[in-house]
């Protein structure tokens, strides 16, 4: 029969794990957890910031989001053609990036720092910088080097058939470093010999990258693709600063859609439904994504 001191040692063993998480988990509950149960107990109600009364409305929200107003289901479409550009962009050309890298030279060490040096400037800034060098007058740097080719200017945000396209150049460009250093760590993690017993076969290089290089990778790019998936369905600051949703709604996304009608209209309870989809959303991809290419991801 254990002592009573062993028994207190013991029980002080099995609550010191669970006294080190408590901070983590009570910011969870507080900043993340009870946000969303909030953001769905919200979305049910008639309910603005002028009155503070709220109103119990059920589906009507979700009704007038899908069957009612055209505007999200824009919204809607808009962010996943931004999603579907930004993913498809970024992932292999910071794959490409990486691979120039892989050789340690002056030259490379200089573009990775280069390359990575926007994702340190606030996203704020990145978009009023790319305002001014987009910009469609005579001082807009793009225009100024289309005129010295002999191309005429273009009206980069104020077209609805190039705004959307500027827009997904300055977030590939904004963190195509990081993306391609994330990839550019793994690709040195991995064993040499394995490349060594590969030029032993004579295997071609081609064949060495899909076979070797992709599937050691398969883990880094499969997290990666569900991070920028993400973050490109949240894109906000971009839209705001450099176009906010226009030129009429051609790069109305839906978070800037639930920015507008929260803050601009005080429709909070029809902003919080929108977000509920949108969570909804993200929720159920980022399922997808696990229940599709999770076998294909190749661990160590």
């Amino acid at each position: 029969m254990a002592s009573p001191k062993s028994r207190f040692r013991l029980r002080k063993e099995t609550l010191i794990p669970y006294a080190l998480i408590a901070p983590a988990m009570a910011f969870l509950l507080v900043f993340t957890f009870y946000p969303m149960v909030n953001l769905v107990y919200l979305s049910f109600f008639n309910y603005n910031l002028v009155n503070p009364n709220k109103t119990f409305v059920g589906l009507q929200n979700y009704e007038t989001l899908f069957l009612v107003k055209r505007d999200f289901l824009i919204a809607l479409r808009n962010t996943a053609v931004y999603t579907a550009a930004v993913v498809c962009t970024l992932i292999p050309l910071s794959l490409l990036f990486s691979l120039w890298f892989q050789a340690d030279t002056r030259l490379n060490s200089f573009a990775q720092t280069a390359l990575f040096t926007p994702h340190l400037i606030a996203l704020l800034s990145c978009a009023m910088i790319w305002s001014w060098v987009m910009d469609q007058n005579t001082y807009g740097l793009l225009n100024i080097v289309l005129r010295f080719f002999g191309f005429g200017p273009l009206r980069w945000f104020n077209s609805s058939s190039t705004a959307m396209l500027s827009v997904v150049i300055v977030s590939v460009w904004k963190s195509i470093g990081y993306y391609a250093i994330v990839i550019l760590s793994a690709l040195k993690a991995i064993p040499a010999d394995i490349y060594e017993a590969a030029a032993l076969d004579n295997a071609p290089k081609v064949r060495t990258f899909f076979k070797i290089t992709l599937p050691m990778l398969s883990p880094q790019l499969f997290f990666l693709l569900i991070v920028i998936t993400i973050n490109s369905f949240k894109v906000f600051d971009t839209i705001r600063i450099m176009t906010e949703g226009g030129p009429g709604s051609s790069t109305d996304v839906l978070t800037y859609y639930i920015y507008r009608y929260a803050f601009r209209h005080f429709r909070i309870g029809y902003a919080s439904a929108a977000g509920t989809v949108l969570m909804v959303i993200l929720m159920v991809m980022t399922a997808v994504y696990f229940k599709v290419l999770s076998k294909r991801v190749h661990y160590q």
